[in-house]
């Protein structure tokens, strides 16, 4: 055990069982960041970047909308620079976390600073402050959009990864922490559900009257007072004191990461993890391209295939639970990979199949449904064992750096995703019709996918399930 002085965050002795309507409470602090994130994570490329709607961009011009910098655009410079900063912080978080003597708790006083802040800038990000249209600040609603980026990413991660760090901890064994994983990706799933229904709501409010613009930022303000209401939840209901062991580490940042990367197992898995989240940007970015510029269907289609493969994907969520138990986690994970693979190889032929793009659409959303469980489970379980296991070997408790670099790891992914993806949907635009974006752009992006979730299922073979669970196992004997 750590010998770092114990203070009033530390817990002495068994920490309580979670009670399951305390687990729900944790649950619902994943839907209010899930919901508070969304719309910067799947709509701010086609916000900056607009499709045409009704012969002309559904949104007026705030930023420069060409390339700048080669065929890099300020949209995709901004969301990979931010990813960058949000990557670089979530290490940087963690060794604070794990540090921390707050009296809150080491992962609740994180999560209760950074809730506010966090829902406010998940809507100015959607604000330009410089006016939109012809009489744009076109300079000022840039650098506005930059610094709004980097400070909603700055709080997600005050949030994030302490939030998860902490269920490694509220599981007191194995299934807890599957079922806490279990829970929070249903929750998580709820939030995304929700959110895609963004060009709902926001065909509600243009029927009301309200333009285009000025509907999508109320939609986005009504989704920021509930992700911070959702996100308070588990900092007001659960006492850490009470349900962890919380002992503070006394490693610096370069000490605590260099040692959790040491472990081949744990850097394989965050490797192949990077791989997927390149990927499944890809996907979750252009999905409304796809739905709009290779089948020409109209937005709202989008909410509505969410709605399909989340409701198909509930539907997995138990018998993943079960088969994992059974089988593995790395089995399902390997299978997820190849379900995902089928599934981009499929949206590269939208539009050019012998049926009706509705039938393309649905298929698509369908395929998408159980690897959308698997991942949506496994991961976070998987790292919460690998940082237990990891605590058993040392007697050091370093969760947090485990999570941290994990996320360290997706945001890199979701950066390299963010960087390139704007440059690749304006290829074959026709400009002199007014496009913005390009169909044989819009195609391409499948295959990117397609290629990084081949590179992640060849990364995830090189991982050592058996050593991690022998651990577990291990310490379960000598606690009986």
């Amino acid at each position: 055990m750590n010998s770092a002085t114990m203070d009033s965050s530390t817990t002495i002795g068994v920490p309580e069982k979670l009670p399951f309507w305390k687990k729900l409470m944790y649950a619902l602090g994943q839907l209010g960041w899930s919901l508070g994130s969304y719309g910067a994570a799947n709509f701010l490329n086609q916000y900056y970047l607009p499709f045409n709607e009704g012969g002309e961009a559904i949104y007026p011009k705030m930023i420069h909308q060409g390339y700048v910098i080669g065929v890099l655009t300020v949209i995709g410079l901004a969301l990979g620079l931010g990813r960058v900063f949000d990557a670089v912080t979530d290490p940087l978080i963690a060794v604070l976390s794990d540090r921390s003597r707050l009296r809150l708790g080491r992962r609740r006083g994180f999560m209760a600073f950074s809730a506010l802040p966090f829902a406010l800038f998940a809507v100015l990000v959607f604000i330009p402050i410089g006016g939109a249209g012809a009489g744009a600040n076109i300079m000022l609603n840039s650098v506005w959009l930059f610094v709004c980026i980097t400070l909603l990413y700055w709080f997600m991660t005050m949030y994030v990864t302490p939030f998860f760090a902490w269920m490694s901890e509220l599981g007191h064994d194995a299934d807890e922490r599957l079922q806490l994983s279990t829970m929070i990706s249903i929750t998580w799933a709820v939030g995304a559900m929700i959110g895609a229904q963004a060009p709902v709501l926001q065909g509600v409010f243009q029927a009301r009257g309200l333009s285009a613009l000025r509907s999508f930022q109320v939609t986005m303000a009504i989704f920021g007072v509930a992700s911070f209401a959702l996100m308070m939840l588990p900092v007001l209901f659960i006492d850490e004191r009470k349900y962890c062991v919380s002992v503070p580490s006394d490693d610096g940042f370069f000490s605590s990461v260099g040692k959790v990367i040491k472990d081949r197992n744990f850097l394989v898995f965050t490797l192949s993890d990077f791989a997927y989240w390149v990927s499944l940007y890809f996907i979750n970015n252009g999905l409304l391209y796809y739905v709009t510029v290779l089948l020409g269907l109209p937005k709202e289609t989008y909410s509505l295939l969410f709605i399909v493969m989340f409701a198909v994907s509930f539907v997995f969520y138990v018998p993943v639970g079960l088969l994992a138990r059974k089988v593995g986690r790395r089995r399902l994970l390997i299978v997820a990979f190849v379900l995902f693979g089928v599934l981009f190889a499929f949206c590269s032929l939208f539009g050019a199949l012998p049926l009706p793009s509705m039938a393309q659409a649905s298929i698509a959303a369908v395929l998408a449904a159980i690897p959308m469980a698997i991942f949506g489970i496994l991961p976070n379980a998987m790292i919460s064992d690998m940082a237990e296991a990891y605590s058993i070997e040392t007697g050091i408790h370093k969760a947090g750096v485990f999570f941290g670099f994990r996320t360290f790891m997706s945001k890199l992914g979701q950066f390299v995703g963010a960087l390139i993806l704007p440059s690749i949907v304006m290829i074959g635009a026709d400009k002199a019709a007014g496009d913005i974006v390009g169909r044989s752009g819009v195609r391409m992006t499948t295959f990117f996918a397609l290629g990084f979730c081949l590179l992640g299922l060849v990364l995830l073979l090189a991982y050592n399930e058996r050593k991690v669970m022998a651990s577990l196992e291990k310490a379960k004997k000598a606690g009986a």
